[in-house]
């Protein structure tokens, strides 16, 4: 899942409830009369792909955190580490870090989602890099668990390059509507592309309806995970614009790139030639055609709209005073705060010592010469 400023509890659930929807959906059959296993291989949208492309970004996901961790180097910013005996490879403190991962610096600097430096920096590509990056060994396994287990069914189903297009467009777009409403939080997670292979399949459950039995159960089991996983997302420091964004994008992708053809042109297709009449049945429905159109003019004008008011540095929540309670709701417990107050510095040799002014909390970090901007990273840090 994806995760702002600090990582939160949300991410486990998403593996549990992945795990649910594995068992509700999987058993779908596809209706006995459709075509045997000698018209699969004629047609090419009901082939079975070998599954390559979802592990690799499992194993790329892996890498990177691999390679964040080591540049992170805990032992040499903090007092305390988690796992000191892995060396540089060491977690942050928990209290820093509850999910065990690295700094919000260090995933700053690796490329984590920062509308600041998307707006006034020119770095879009942050758009892209953020999708690679987990804030801790928790919200990596939540992801990738949850990738492994939607993304190979689909990528069996549709090949690579369609279920590749589903996840880094979905991705974008999940960042898109994160980056018009976190402020001055950062995101980073997989979480709004495995979102938006969620929506593809939703989509594409409806799109197909009539080629699968068992189509009710399957339907309110999908809807009944993706509504569990996105009410997880109202918990603090969880970025659920980016789940929003990222199923949406799916959502529309679906209609677009999970399309198959209706059975009556199957049939005509694959009629002996001898035999086979002029085809008067057309490759898809008049109403697949017609979500097709409409999900492409509506991606269109979202994506258009949506980079526009990002790159004017646009905040959202100034045009609707609701939406920040889509991706946390306050209560006695926790705060939604997306203001940061700012802390009051000590400097003694290489610790430097912060306190938030806002509530109070302290923090120890060890370096010489902090600049400016490692003060602020540490100060946001602190007082989330």
């Amino acid at each position: 899942m994806a995760m702002q400023g600090e990582p939160g509890p949300a991410q486990v659930q998403l593996r549990v409830n992945s795990r649910q929807w594995r068992k509700g959906v999987h058993p779908m059959e596809i209706d006995p009369s459709f075509p045997s296993k000698v018209e699969h291989r004629e047609v090419k949208h009901l082939k079975e792909w070998f599954p390559w492309l979802i592990p690799f970004f499992v194993i790329a996901n892996v890498i990177v955190f691999i390679i964040t961790m080591y540049i992170n180097d805990c032992p040499k910013i903090s007092g305390t580490c988690i796992a000191p005996f892995l060396g540089r490879f060491s977690f942050q403190p928990f209290n820093e870090n509850p999910l065990v991962g690295p700094s919000l610096l260090t995933l700053r600097s690796m490329g984590a989602l920062d509308v600041h430096k998307v707006v006034y920096k020119h770095q879009g590509w942050r758009l892209i890099t953020c999708m690679w990056l987990h804030g801790g060994v928790f919200h990596l396994l939540a992801n990738m668990f949850g990738l492994l287990v939607v993304g190979i069914r689909l990528e069996k189903e549709f090949g690579f390059v369609l279920i590749g297009l589903l996840f880094i467009i979905s991705g974008f777009g999940g960042s898109v509507l994160s980056a018009l409403f976190i402020g001055e939080r950062i995101s980073v997670g997989a979480s709004g592309a495995l979102f938006g292979l969620l929506g593809g399949m939703l989509s594409e459950l409806l799109t197909n309806w009539s080629l699968y039995e068992k189509k009710l159960g399957a339907l309110l089991t999908l809807v009944f995970v993706i509504i569990i996983n996105l009410a997880v997302g109202v918990l603090p420091h969880v970025d659920n614009f980016a789940h929003i964004g990222g199923f949406l994008s799916g959502f529309l992708l679906g209609f677009v790139f999970l399309i198959r053809p209706q059975f009556g042109w199957i049939k005509q297709r694959n009629v002996p030639q001898p035999y086979s009449p002029t085809l008067t049945k057309p490759k898809f429905n008049i109403y697949k055609c017609i979500f097709w159109v409409l999900s492409l003019i509506l991606l269109f004008v979202g994506f258009t709209t949506g980079l526009i008011a990002l790159l004017r540095g646009v905040d959202a929540n100034d045009y609707c005073s609701w939406c920040h309670y889509l991706s946390c709701i306050p209560t006695s417990r926790w705060t939604c705060n997306p203001k940061y107050s700012s802390c009051v510095t000590e400097q003694i040799g290489n610790q430097l010592n912060l306190i938030c002014s806002s509530n109070g909390k302290f923090s120890t970090h060890y370096m010489q010469n902090a600049t400016h901007s490692n003060i602020y990273e540490l100060c946001v840090q602190t007082c989330t």
